[in-house]
């Protein structure tokens, strides 16, 4: 692939719901470009971006994948994101990469959820976009149906500049609307004709609307389209590029990627309306040195970040995007982000799993470099004599916890160093330790996501790992006042131990776990004594006398006691503590408690209903609702054991169109009936063990 400027380079994502033929169609055009020698399939697992064991197993796309290519002079940097939303770190990532966005429709879905999101992401992000209407081979194809569903969706600002052909049922050829031609395939590519009588009404009504969309766009144009009603083609083309470039109008295209029918046009629209990539807003950044923000240009010394990172049995690579300067093997890149220089491979190409060597990547080109060994996804890379930092690339969160745990006994090592590596390449992802219950959590965006976690871990580290539901971290409090005395006397060949404690143990109202209260006269206790009655009664307090969870909310009240002036000790006083809790806290009506979280659901309105009912279910409250630009807010408060695969039944509860975020709000009591099955099970185990 010869050099090219960033002006005749273009970064383009793909984006779009499942389904909708996004891999097929970036093979269309690998095979148009002459890349490959034949349309690969994602169901035969034979397409080029979808390399994945796990892609080609589930026949879906799970990873953002590059897809360069020349057409017309122009090199297209393509970046196949999936569909699935359980991988839409991806998503972030590919739209970290593109300067611009093509969002695929079924031709009979029409524009559902993933081209929802896609437009929205689009929006907030000011990417130019072109919306591009596919299968039109299909049975039941209706683009006029599809064309009304986006104007209602995303309003006027998406305007047609094509419009099908379809003779006896097949999609035969398209009207240019900014030229006003017709186009007719005939096998090998496309010939000139007079635009059907039954669309010449409908064209000329869009192209007026193409019209006015595009005098819209540029003040002078506007004043001349309002004097003369009309627009030159030159100054139509103008307008409708900078509408495009500035985000206020989404061109809405046709093909059909499977028999590569429309594609070539596609690609000719892509170079001609799509931004390059020296027209593309850089990100922002600041001065390591100083901290203050820096307006990065794309002349000078090489910076850039790293966006996506892959990981496979033969190494990692880093999938970096170039926004100043050139990166050759003459630069030594160093991480501004973990202070270190990096000693990498040449840059290269990644297309599919291949990765193509290069002699250099420019500002506004995307490449790989391997062995990188400090620098993991969002981190800058530049040149040491002008270092910057590029702000941090935004995931989404991990909104499911699951437990995970060696399916072989013994591989508990392999099983999480594995995981670890897998945080490299996926930022979605985290793990942690839950200290109250032992277990090691796996977080993730879905139940897909992380079973297509543990299949990575197996086909690549070759360790097997298990989900399951984790324990939730019950505690135990006290709702009433009672005493105990606890007294320990041991008499062996010496010295004897000897303790006797009186306390009084209540509920704490101040919010605090514990409160630990001298209130000895007389020295009936020594003060020596007097931490090791605490110690005793802390430790006593992490198993609680119910269900064995710890116990918190306790107040307990050191008032009486007797020692003896040989025999006792600071472990005859620790046990003693140990025995008047038991006792005590036993007949001070001992409560179960567990945790409750505040959830902020966001929601289309037409939902609330389905999830405040939902809600209801797993023993919810609603504290309110807001209204916002998306819908609405639902805050709620329910317990966390009804609550672990909330994120996969809130996706299907709204097609995927609802989010939440969630956060520890306090403890409150399990049900009886709830409790009853808790203890039991608690003593279960407790006896099995035994």
């Amino acid at each position: 692939m010869k050099n090219y400027t960033a002006a005749n380079i273009r970064n383009i994502g793909v984006f779009g719901h499942g389904g909708e033929g996004k891999t097929t169609l970036t093979e269309a055009m690998l095979f148009n470009a002459g890349l490959i020698e034949r349309i690969g399939r994602v169901e035969n697992g034979t397409a080029t971006t979808d390399y994945d064991p796990e892609e080609v197993k589930r026949t879906i796309s799970i990873n953002a994948a590059l897809a360069p290519f020349e057409w017309k002079d122009v090199k297209i940097n393509l970046i196949d994101a999936p569909g699935f939303f359980d991988f839409y770190g991806e998503v972030a990532a590919a739209m970290a990469l593109a300067d611009s966005a093509l969002i695929v429709v079924g031709a009979v879905s029409g524009p559902v959820v993933g081209a929802e999101k896609a437009m929205s992401i689009c929006k907030k992000a000011g990417k130019a976009r072109m919306i591009v209407i596919n299968q039109m081979d299909r049975e039941n194809a209706n683009f006029d149906k599809v064309m009304s569903e986006i104007t209602q969706k995303f309003g006027p600002s998406a305007v047609p500049i094509q419009l099908p052909i379809i003779d006896k049922g097949a999609f035969v050829g398209y009207v240019d609307i900014v030229h006003m031609t017709a186009k007719l395939f005939d096998g090998k590519g496309e010939k000139e004709a007079a635009i059907p009588d039954a669309l010449q009404g409908r064209a000329q009504e869009v192209y007026e609307q193409l019209t006015e969309a595009a005098a819209e766009s540029d003040e002078t144009l506007m004043e001349k389209f309002f004097e003369e009603g009309e627009l030159s083609r030159e100054e139509m083309v103008q307008g409708l590029s900078k509408g495009i470039l500035e985000g206020g109008i989404t061109p809405v295209t046709c093909c059909a990627a499977q028999p590569n029918i429309g594609v070539n046009t596609l690609m000719d629209l892509l170079v001609h309306y799509m931004p390059a990539a020296d027209q593309a807003p850089l990100p922002a950044a600041i001065n390591v040195k100083t901290g203050a923000a820096v307006q990065i240009t794309k002349d000078g010394k090489f910076a850039g970040q790293v966006i996506k990172t892959v990981v496979d049995q033969f190494g990692k690579y880093s999938i970096i995007k170039v926004y100043r300067g050139t990166l050759s093997v003459d630069v030594a890149p160093y991480n501004t982000n973990e202070e270190k220089s990096e000693k990498p491979s040449a840059p290269g190409l990644m297309r599919g799993k291949k990765v193509i060597p290069v002699d250099k990547l420019i500002a506004g080109d995307i490449g790989v470099l391997g062995k990188l060994q400090y620098t993991g996804t969002g981190d800058t890379l530049c040149d040491s004599t002008d270092q910057v930092q590029f702000a941090a690339i935004e995931f989404p969160k991990p909104c499911i916890s699951l437990a995970v745990s060696a399916k072989k006994q013994g591989e508990e090592d392999k099983v999480f160093a594995g995981l670890n590596k897998l945080l490299e390449e996926d930022p979605t992802m985290a793990m942690e330790k839950n200290v109250e219950t032992g277990d090691v959590l796996i977080c993730g965006l879905g139940e897909v996501h992380l079973d297509v976690l543990c299949s990575k871990l197996k086909n690549k580290i070759g360790a097997e790992a298990q989900i399951s539901d984790p324990r939730i971290p019950y505690r135990e409090t006290i709702r009433g006042k009672a005493e105990a005395e606890g007294k320990h006397k041991k008499q062996t060949g010496g010295s004897g131990q000897y303790g006797v404690v009186n306390m009084r143990f209540e509920p704490l109202t101040n919010g605090e776990d514990f409160e630990f209260v001298n209130a000895i006269v007389g020295g009936v206790v020594p003060r020596e004594y007097i931490p090791a009655v605490e110690k005793g009664t802390r430790e006593a307090m992490r198993k609680g006398v119910l269900a064995g969870y710890p116990m918190i909310g306790v107040k307990a009240t050191l008032f009486f006691g007797k020692y003896h002036p040989v025999d006792s000790k600071e472990v005859a006083f620790k046990s003693a503590a140990r025995l008047a809790y038991k006792e005590a806290c036993a007949k001070a009506q001992p409560a179960l408690i567990e945790p409750i979280h505040r959830y902020d659901i966001l929601v289309p309105n037409e939902y609330t209903g389905a999830i405040m009912g939902d809600l209801s279910s797993r023993r919810g409250r609603v504290l309110g609702m807001n209204p916002c630009e998306d819908g609405t807010e639902v805050v709620a408060e329910a317990p966390l054991s009804e609550m672990f695969k909330y994120a996969t039944d809130l996706r299907s509860m709204t097609q995927a169109r609802g989010s939440f975020k969630s956060e520890f709000a306090r403890y409150e009591d399990v049900p009886a009936f709830e409790a009853k099955k808790i203890i039991e099970s608690a003593q279960k185990d407790e006896d099995d063990d035994e």
